[in-house]
């Protein structure tokens, strides 16, 4: 099981970018699902993106055209570019490796704040 901690989050003003980093603490190679879930408050926590271990990417309708999932195994990492952030993009950002198994991993988030 692997430990993830994300970085990258922070306040922008609606139309900006941020991109998000979550870090392993060991290889990701082996890790078939990495997700970012996001929680706004008040609401319950939603899938933003997926991305498997072959490169096949999923999003929310939500962020389509907007967010990019990426992983360097190499690195060990997982990223979420956003781009053109709206104020409901606004909430915690989670990763997630595997969340479904057993064995599955769950950074403790990074706080997004976008600004009207």
């Amino acid at each position: 099981q692997v430990q993830l901690v994300e970085s990258g989050g922070g306040l922008v003003q609606a139309g900006g970018s941020l991109r998000l980093s979550c870090a392993a603490s060991g290889s990701i190679f082996s890790i078939n699902v990495m997700d970012w879930y996001r929680q706004a408050p008040g609401k319950q926590r939603e899938l933003v993106a997926s991305i498997i271990s072959g490169g096949s990417t999923n999003y929310a309708d939500s962020v389509k055209g907007r967010f990019t999932i990426s992983r360097d195994n190499a690195k060990n990492t997982l990223y979420l570019q956003m781009n053109s952030l709206k104020p409901e993009d606004t909430g915690v950002y989670y990763c997630a490796a595997d969340p479904d198994e057993p064995g599955g991993s769950w950074g403790r988030g990074t706080q997004v704040t976008v600004s009207s």
